[in-house]
């Protein structure tokens, strides 16, 4: 589709979701098994209010039924779903009713806390919304159609979602709640994260370990042998996941990071992507000059060219004590945007030199997650 935002200067793509292409390959399906001829284009509208018309793809024919295919585009938006082709199977009936169920390559829901049922097939309610609503258009009150949705390479995708660590098996789900995708969208890279949280509280788990990253998660798995089930990635959206740890009510939070992401909530900077904020090295030499460093130490650290360079520096003045200082202060901010309802502790590490300081609470919640 030819449609722009410009974020950040770059001029970017819309595409359409899953969601909308499954509506697409439905509609286009029950169209030709009700007129009994191909088409080359289908037209439905979105949640958004814009109207797609998409092309149609891999239509047969198999006795009853009907099968149609739509390619998702994502846009500028890097997504592991894009250029899938989203298939549905479309036949009749006997009552009025549409039925609307998920083949191979549609995940299958296994763990409470999704938008959908244990048992069914990932597709989200809006979709399913919008396929009923658009077959509905094509076929009349007074006939029913089951509609399959299927994907041939969706299992294959699924590993590279986090469908498999919200329970989601066997392939992609049918996401979008506008039809729309906006490139680069932070809501839904949020939502997708938020979910982990929701399907951990229904399990059952009131304590969590949140990581920014891979090697939190990595340094958790190499150093404390926990259970993984209780480690949650936050990306640099720290903030909000404590907001949403806070509205689930989990009581107890280990947040594990590097350096480099954790000292800036140490400064109440709770978005962590270098283009929100930086203060790294701000932070750091503010806590030096606390510690008596010398402005020519201070002069060194702010002009280091990385944090873990940083690191190095201040371990060669001999004032590790800032990093048991700056994981209270992450430990405090972390309360503080809780409103204290959670109990929090910290750890922090550096690439080359391993964990540089765990506060006071850090090292009770470690023998927390030890049992």
């Amino acid at each position: 589709m030819e449609k722009y935002v410009v974020k950040n200067g770059k001029k970017l793509r819309y595409g359409y979701t899953t969601g909308s292409c499954a509506t697409a390959a439905a509609k286009a399906a029950a169209q030709m098994l009700l007129e009994g001829r191909d088409i080359e284009t289908i037209s439905i509208s979105t949640p958004k209010g814009w109207d797609l018309t998409l092309t149609v793809l891999e239509r047969k024919r198999d006795g009853e039924d009907v099968c149609c295919g739509v390619k998702k585009d994502g846009g500028d938006d890097p997504d592991a779903t894009n250029g899938l082709i989203i298939c549905s199977r479309v036949q009749w009936r006997e009552d009025n009713k549409i039925n609307i169920d998920g083949g191979i390559g549609v995940g299958r829901v296994t763990k409470k806390g999704l938008p959908i049922s244990v048992g069914k097939a990932a597709i989200n309610p809006v979709p399913l919304q919008m396929i009923e609503k658009e077959v509905r258009q094509v076929i009349g009150e007074n006939r029913g159609v089951d509609v399959e949705i299927f994907i041939p390479k969706g299992e294959e995708i699924a590993v590279k979602t986090f469908n498999p660590r919200l329970g989601i098996i066997g392939g992609i789900s049918i996401l979008g709640t506008s039809g729309i995708v906006e490139p680069m969208s932070e809501e839904a890279w949020k939502e997708s994260l938020a979910l982990e949280i929701s399907v951990a509280k229904e399990e059952g788990l009131e304590k969590l370990i949140f990581v920014p990253g891979n090697y939190g998660r990595d340094l958790i798995k190499n150093n404390y042998n926990f259970d993984e089930k209780y480690v949650i990635k936050t990306s640099n959206f720290i903030g909000f996941m404590l907001d949403q740890a806070l509205h689930h009510k989990i009581k107890k939070l280990l947040l594990v990071g590097h350096i480099g992401k954790l000292i800036k909530v140490a400064g109440g900077i709770f978005h962590t992507h270098s283009k929100i904020a930086d203060g790294r090295r701000e932070i750091l030499a503010a806590y030096l000059g606390v510690l008596g460093a010398s402005p020519l130490e201070i002069k060194r650290v702010l002009e280091s060219n990385t944090t873990e360079e940083a690191v190095t520096l201040i371990q060669e003045m001999k004032k590790e004590e800032i990093f048991s200082l700056l994981v209270e202060k992450i430990t405090e901010k972390a309360l503080e945007r809780t409103f204290e309802e959670i109990e929090i502790g910290t750890i922090i590490f550096s690439m080359e030199h391993g964990v540089l300081a765990t506060c006071q609470e850090g090292k009770k919640l470690l023998e927390e997650f030890k049992r």
